[in-house]
């Protein structure tokens, strides 16, 4: 492989490398992304996004976690594919495009990038769990991947790293692990998040999956009402709206900047 083009996008703090695959050049995805991940011998980022054919959408999209993982949604991943395929492929301000959640729609416009993800499931509200020596509070939701949300009081007391960790690999959550949200509710309309990223396996500055995850429980529980604005870490607001039919939620979208930060060739 030789003169590999690529992009670096970014959203809401989330980084990524993304690259037109149509045409198969990258062969082993797990180790394209450990070696361009790498932020000091690589290009740097939280994962890689492969634009690929597909038969159901306008083209199916591949999350490659930095450790080489292959998740099965991201959020803010998703809102810089479809700018990616408005900008650079050039297709209509509305579209659709198959992940292994399932069929993503996608709108671009001036305001920002709207995306519906996967029907939420697997909640569970109000539960405990042991973990380093003491029992947490949490709820979760799949908003196509796993999300245990934790409300507290202050975030930014929070040791996201320990803590996180020690959730993420916790036994419940075995053999795949779970991402893990740490919720501040800082209004009806409002609230804060920092999250631990499963296949990053670090804090990192936004998470659009899991913030839809923390704006759908909180409601739920009974702290908000949608639509839920979401601070991110990297400062930016993330718009998270919902319908809820009973305990089901029947449609999540979730809204946002994305950007691209350059361009390059991979020699």
């Amino acid at each position: 492989m030789k003169n590999l083009q690529f992009h670096k996008m970014v959203a809401s703090g989330n980084d990524f490398v993304v690259v037109d695959n149509r045409r198969k050049k990258i062969k082993n995805p797990r180790t394209f992304t450990h070696q361009v991940c790498k932020p000091h011998t690589g290009i740097g980022a939280d994962g890689v996004l492969l634009l690929e054919n597909s038969r159901r959408g306008n083209f199916k999209m591949r999350i490659i976690n930095s450790d080489g993982s292959e998740a099965e949604a991201c959020g803010n991943g998703f809102r810089c594919i479809a700018l990616y395929a408005r900008k650079i492929l050039r297709l209509p301000a509305s579209f659709q495009f198959d992940s292994l959640a399932g069929l993503v729609a996608a709108s671009v416009s001036k305001k920002g990038v709207k995306v519906e993800l996967p029907k939420p499931k697997d909640l569970i509200l109000k539960s405990g769990l042991k973990v380093l020596g003491k029992t947490v509070d949490f709820s979760f939701l799949n908003t196509g991947v796993p999300h245990v949300c934790v409300f507290v009081k202050d975030v930014s007391k929070v040791n996201v790293p320990e803590l996180g960790r020690a959730i993420r690999y916790h036994q419940k959550f075995k053999p795949k692990g779970t991402n893990v949200n740490f919720v501040q509710v800082l209004s009806p309309k409002k609230i804060r998040v920092r999250t631990y990223e499963r296949g990053v396996e670090a804090e990192t500055l936004a998470c659009g999956t899991g913030s839809t995850a923390s704006a759908v429980l909180s409601h739920l529980l009974g702290y908000t009402r949608q639509p839920v604005a979401v601070q991110t870490s990297s400062g930016e607001i993330l718009n998270i709206d919902f319908k809820v039919l009973g305990s089901k939620v029947t449609t999540v979208t979730l809204e946002g900047k994305a950007k691209f930060v350059y361009q390059g060739t991979l020699h």
